[in-house]
């Protein structure tokens, strides 16, 4: 690629993975006059020794620096919460973990980026996906001025395999292997699988091969276990009567749902850019979350904002989905949602076993259920008499329209 633009700094996204460190020895070949920093959210995915090896790692390629930013607990109150109240789920499965995590990523690559004086910003987003948008439109809304670089849509190199020979051809050998290099992604939320033999849809996945975080549903255990849950206006506070810190919470729940199976999706996307696309989603804590929120949300909400709330979960999942994190719809969405959550307090149990999540039972002091008013038996609050009048008004429309079409019928055989 011959490259006419002249940078002197660039912020590079580093994940640590083959296609960021590969970027960093294409930069400095394509833009020789330029510093490469290297910059890498940690929204849960890396232990102490991994930082450690990332940072050898990204200097010994060519970065003058690599810059590490604990946003864990951000992500989770400020991203992964405001998901979990919405119930956004996108296409009815995916819990959204990469596409929570993107804009907060790419929000402080650009705050970084003219902190540190960069020229242009750099991501290892492929043409194909869906991340290219959700770190652009960040980049667009925090650092308009700064021009992008994504290698993957300019530069040669057309697979992972091709990106390793790359990396061999110039004495860089790493530990990564062509059977295990798949795409991934990592936060505290989740672990995404793509690539390789997922391709095939046709082809049930390898999950021994292929899991990381949850257990294999024959090596679960064979005695069920009950989790407890308790939330606070929407969000949750405590895991089996204990209070605990999110990132604490989450670790939690993780292990409790990854020990039991749950979680695990396989799905077929389709994804912003008009394509399809399969992904083996690992988000073991993310799932108990989302079931006993719900089932709190059954029990709390009245029937008309829980039924409006469920449109704008649609809304809310695809704005995500799509990078659409800071907008003004967004945010609006964000507020209507907020107001909802008022009464969704309370302490939700699950039974986990054998990859099910099953309701063991939930109480709130906002439960608007009545035990007098649903059983059949008749109550002080409801006559059953009452119901023909509303049967006959409620279904006046649908009795006149019958009538109508009976009259013209009768002229019609005249």
């Amino acid at each position: 690629m011959a490259t006419t633009a002249i940078y002197h700094k660039i912020l590079l996204a580093y994940s640590g993975g083959l296609d960021t460190t590969t970027i960093i020895p294409w930069l400095k070949e394509n833009y020789p006059q330029a510093e490469i920093i290297a910059y890498c959210a940690n929204v849960g995915q890396l232990t102490a020794e991994e930082s450690d090896a990332m940072q050898l790692r990204a200097k010994s390629t060519g970065a003058t620096k690599l810059i590490v930013e604990d946003l864990t607990e951000v992500f989770i109150t400020e991203y992964v919460y405001p998901t979990l109240k919405a119930h956004a789920i996108y296409e009815g499965e995916y819990l959204l973990g990469t596409s929570m995590a993107r804009p907060l990523i790419g929000k402080r690559l650009a705050e970084v980026a003219v902190a540190e004086g960069a020229d242009a910003i750099c991501h290892g987003a492929t043409g194909k996906g869906n991340d290219q948008v959700r770190f652009e439109l960040a980049f667009k809304a925090f650092a308009p001025h700064l021009p992008i670089i994504a290698p993957w849509r300019i530069w040669d190199i057309a697979s992972r395999d091709d990106a390793m020979a790359y990396l061999h051809e110039r004495g860089i050998h790493l530990p990564f292997r062509v059977e295990q290099s798949y795409s991934r992604d990592e936060n505290i939320w989740h672990l995404s699988h793509e690539g390789l033999d997922l391709e095939n849809p046709a082809q049930a996945p390898d999950y021994p091969h292929i899991l990381q975080l949850t257990t294999v549903l024959e090596q679960t255990p064979n005695e069920a276990e009950i989790v407890a849950i308790g939330f606070e206006q929407g969000v949750p506070t405590h895991v089996n009567g204990k209070k605990l810190d999110p990132i604490s919470l989450l670790k939690t729940l993780n292990a409790l749902g990854s020990k039991h199976g749950v979680g695990l999706v396989d799905m077929v996307e389709n994804r912003l850019v008009g394509m399809k696309s399969r992904g083996v989603y690992e988000t073991p804590g993310g799932a108990l979350l989302y079931k006993a929120h719900a089932q709190l949300e059954h029990l709390c909400l009245d029937r008309a904002t829980y039924s409006y709330k469920q449109q704008i979960a649609l809304q809310f999942a695809q704005m995500t989905y799509n990078g659409d994190w800071f907008s003004p719809l967004r945010e609006a969405l964000s507020a209507f949602v907020d107001s909802t959550q008022t009464v969704v307090t309370g302490e939700v149990k699950l039974k986990l076993y054998k990859g099910n999540i099953i309701p063991a039972g939930t109480t709130s002091p906002y439960s608007l259920y009545d035990e007098d008013l649903a059983s059949f038996a008749t109550g002080d609050l409801f006559n059953h008499a009452d119901a023909a009048g509303f049967i006959n008004l409620y279904g006046l429309s649908t009795q006149v329209r019958a009538l109508k079409a009976q009259k013209r019928q009768a002229l019609v055989g005249v």
